[in-house]
């Protein structure tokens, strides 16, 4: 039966559970006596876990409906970098922090600009990344990190902990952005940078606490970069305001985070698709060598604002309730080069013109708390969390403006002969919604003083997505349908459970396992199909994962197997006429990462992780035991951050990136090399007028070298060129 939830809102918090412990002897069950611990630990709440030595990776950080929690104590993995690795780095989006995560991967959408990261194997879109804990908050395609204070890397499947994203991505793990707060200390930074291109930039962060014990807080953020970037002929103009503000009393607290941020790319360097007949890969171009066409360009404008507040009910119980909200628009004029002869780079192109828009709306609410049963600790958790989403968009398809070469670059006139549009380009209509909708509670109860903890929860969950056609389409100027009506309708539920086990053997080890699902929408069969109406349930992505952790105090590792099994979409039997749900991709990987100070003065993050992909129940069996497309055989990272001894101020550091061939088509007949990239950088801090003054050099892609970065999707994308950036920050 499909749970049914209100057709509105209802930010109601819903808390019911009962713990007890039972012995039964023959017959008779009795009730042992319940003893509620008022000085139980206090429950998680939206302060974030304190940062390992050197300040580069936190000790933990959000985990959902779970809270705040350290990762010694959950059997799942998730990395969290903080604002200082960011700002040493000069990381300038969310793709820059997460290069440091050796299960991490960056590629774009296909045609645009959007940052599409790979954990463990599977692609994680921009859109599912969430702000805070909520969903559908976050601008599209690049996020700018100049007001975040922690990018949180959650590893694996998590319907359960967040909920299903809102385009069904993150099946392999999932991002929360934490933003900026006002500290103790006043905050007055302003940072100038310039890269070698040109391109120069500012930002300015303010904080201040004010009022009696310092309760009121505010934090802006302002910032703007413009200029030419790395590659040829290609120019970039960002600009971002945030602020945000918070109150903290003695039982309640509250805080909210509005924002708008504008990108604008010229001459964009677009992923390359893949044409039919190709038996190779093309060596990657120059780095810097852009083969895409000057007229190409995107444009993306978010504005958006959420609510959190947090009311600690007593020593051991604290509800919270948030909500959120988004306004998009987006447009852009692209052409994506199709490769037709992998030796001589030939390439046909044509452009589109796609405007967008998008708002969304989205609240949760939960509690969290701490009971003692007897020698049974436990740590309760209930939420419940709903998205809603509309999307708006037109298009418009012209003829090949004519053959290119992605070497030896043609200027190609701009294509105005539309031969297929859809909708008014200039006042775009709706052509889908979604609505999801949740409740989750969990128990994690403690034996033995907490040293074994086992986390057990389900999270009930319903997605409902409407299409609409577009209003008018033309081919070649005659209409061939659309006229705005609603044209399907996806209504389905399904319960996640999660479970798992935390043994900490002493205290700086903890050994854990887990059982954790991901929800996507079923697939559509295709409108020839049999059965072209039938409607499937949403696909289910189990992770069963097993690991140790090590906390040092000073510096953490983590060590974990996994196998992810995810459904294909399925395909048309040609016998039958049906469309079958068959087919699987399985990942199975061995992860390993380290982080913190070892060493006074010497940080580390450095890991790697190996995987093995497998195809299986494909089309006929013709590509089962092949690999998955855009799953690399394995990845290594190492970095390396040193206080020069002598120099008081001076620190140096450098990363390393290696990656594995993947391979970019199912029949596994083409295939990416392994690559490598090398970054190094500076920074000299010291004081002028006693004001910090913190200068800083960094250089990525050292070598300039020249490779695929990524064959996700299908297609190709280049890894980015050297670039070496400059940037002076005081604290006036």
């Amino acid at each position: 039966m499909a749970l049914r939830f209100p057709s509105r809102p209802s930010l109601l918090a819903l808390c019911c559970s009962v713990s007890f412990t039972a012995y039964a002897a023959a017959d008779t069950l009795e009730l042992g006596a319940t003893a509620i611990n008022a000085d139980a630990v206090k429950p998680s709440t939206s302060t974030s876990p304190q940062a390992y030595a050197g300040g580069q990776v936190a000790r933990g950080g959000q985990m959902g409906v779970l809270g705040n929690k350290d990762n010694m104590d959950v059997p799942f993995t998730l990395t969290s970098y903080t604002s200082k690795l960011i700002e040493d780095q000069q990381a300038e989006n969310v793709g820059d922090v997460l290069l440091n995560d050796p299960s991490v991967r960056e590629s774009y959408g296909y045609g645009n600009q959007s940052q599409v990261f790979v954990i463990r194997g599977l692609p994680l879109a921009s859109d599912d990344i969430s702000y805070n804990g909520l969903y559908g908050v976050l601008p599209r395609q690049i996020i700018s990190t100049d007001a975040l204070e922690r990018v949180e890397v959650f590893k694996g499947p998590n319907a359960f902990i967040n909920g299903i994203s809102p385009t069904g991505t993150g099946l392999g793990g999932s991002v929360n952005l934490v933003p900026k707060r006002a500290t103790d200390e006043p905050i007055r930074r302003y940072t100038q940078d310039i890269s070698t291109d040109g391109r120069i930039g500012e930002h300015l962060d303010l904080g201040q606490r004010f009022g009696e014990d310092n309760r009121f807080g505010a934090r802006v953020n302002l910032s703007q970069r413009e200029g030419d970037t790395a590659i040829d002929d290609e120019s970039q103009r960002s600009k971002l305001f945030t602020a945000g503000l918070d109150y903290r009393g003695d039982n309640f607290r509250v805080s909210g985070d509005f924002g708008y941020q504008r990108e604008h790319i010229n001459g964009l360097r677009n992923s390359v698709q893949l044409g039919a007949g190709l038996t190779g890969i093309p060596h990657a171009p120059d780095a810097s060598h852009n083969y895409g066409q000057d007229w190409t360009y995107t444009d993306t404008e978010d504005t958006f604002g959420m609510l959190r507040g947090e009311w600690d009910l007593n020593d051991n119980w604290t509800a919270y309730l948030a909500g959120g909200a988004k306004h998009t628009r987006e447009s852009g004029m692209y052409g994506t080069p199709t490769l037709t002869n992998a030796s001589t780079g030939a390439a046909t192109i044509a452009g589109s013109y796609i405007p967008h828009e998008e708002d969304n709306t989205t609240v949760m609410a939960g509690i969290n708390g701490n009971v003692q049963t007897g020698p049974v600790s436990h740590q309760l958790s209930v939420g419940v969390s709903s998205i809603w989403t509309e999307q708006k968009s037109a298009y418009a398809f012209y003829n090949s403006t004519g053959t290119t070469n992605i070497y030896h670059t043609p200027d190609l006139a701009k294509p105005t002969d539309a031969y297929l549009t859809g909708g008014d380009l200039n006042d775009p209509g709706t052509t889908g919604k979604t609505r999801n909708r949740s409740i989750a509670a969990s128990d994690t109860l403690g034996f033995f003083d907490d040293t074994v903890l086992v986390t057990a929860g389900l999270r009930r969950q319903q997605l409902l997505v409407e299409g609409y056609s577009y209003d008018g389409v033309f081919y070649n100027g005659a209409q061939l349908a659309g006229d705005g009506t609603r044209t399907s309708m996806y209504d389905k539920s399904v319960t996640s459970p999660v479970y798992g086990i935390v043994y900490k053997p002493t205290d700086f080890i903890s050994l854990y396992a887990n059982h954790i699902e991901g929800l996507a929408q079923g697939p559509s069969p295709t409108a020839t199909a049999l059965n072209a109406s039938q409607t499937f349930a949403p696909g289910r992505t189990k992770q069963s994962e097993a690991g140790i952790k090590l906390d040092m105090q000073t510096y953490g590792a983590n060590l974990a197997v996994f196998r992810i099994e995810k459904p294909t979409d399925g395909y048309l039997d040609a016998a039958s006429n049906l469309y079958l749900r068959d087919g699987t991709q399985v990942n199975r990987g061995v992860e390993l990462s380290v982080f913190g100070e070892p060493i006074h003065g010497l940080r580390l993050m450095a890991g790697g992780t190996r995987l093995q992909s497998e195809l299986q129940d494909t089309a006929g069996g013709t590509t089962d035991g092949n690999h998955a497309i855009g799953v690399p055989t394995f990845q290594l990272n190492a970095s390396v951050d040193w206080d020069v001894p002598g120099l008081p101020g001076v620190a140096l550091n450098g990363r390393m990136l290696r990656t594995g061939g993947q391979y970019a088509d199912q029949a596994n007949t083409l295939s990416l090399p392994t690559w490598n990239r090398f970054d190094a950088g500076a920074r000299y801090k010291f004081k002028v007028d006693q004001k910090d003054v913190t200068l800083r050099v960094n250089v990525e892609n050292i070598a300039d070298k020249s490779y695929w970065a990524s064959a996700n999707g299908g297609y190709l994308t280049q890894g980015d060129p050297r670039l070496v950036k400059f940037s002076g920050t005081v604290d006036f």
